[in-house]
């Protein structure tokens, strides 16, 4: 199965997404990696207020295969979370790129964007593998 990505989405090794939503970035993970997981049951996500490191684990999502940690594609202040993958974890198997995103972040360097995995890369990678 070839995944497609958004274009306008930022894509990290470990797969989490970042997209600019003007001066705040939507995170998410991937529909390769929800793939990869099957079935969700349980998303742990950090509150609202939290700084996170560039790199460092902000919450985990749990599968019936699973729980695989996500990781910050870039360091920012949590804005905002979805309520609705938390209720709802099936939320983010049905739509990882639209309606089941994770967090709004408030990024304290925008440019770290650039670092990140272009859609089409990232696709070259995965589809690959």
């Amino acid at each position: 199965m070839a995944f497609e990505f958004p274009a306008s989405f930022r894509f990290a090794e470990s797969h989490e997404y970042a997209n600019a939503d003007g001066e705040l970035v939507r995170v998410g993970i991937s529909a390769f990696a929800v793939d990869q997981l099957g079935d969700i049951v349980f998303v742990d996500l950090p509150e609202v207020g939290e700084s996170l490191e560039k790199g460092s684990s902000f919450g985990s999502v749990e599968s019936v295969k699973a729980v695989e940690d996500m990781y910050a594609p870039l360091a920012g202040e949590v804005i905002q979370r979805n309520e609705a993958v938390l209720a709802s974890p099936e939320e983010l198997q049905n739509d990882p790129h639209g309606e089941g995103w994770l967090l709004m972040l408030r990024p304290s360097d925008p440019s770290q964007l650039q670092n990140l995995m272009d859609a089409e890369t990232y696709a070259a990678k995965v589809n690959a593998g």
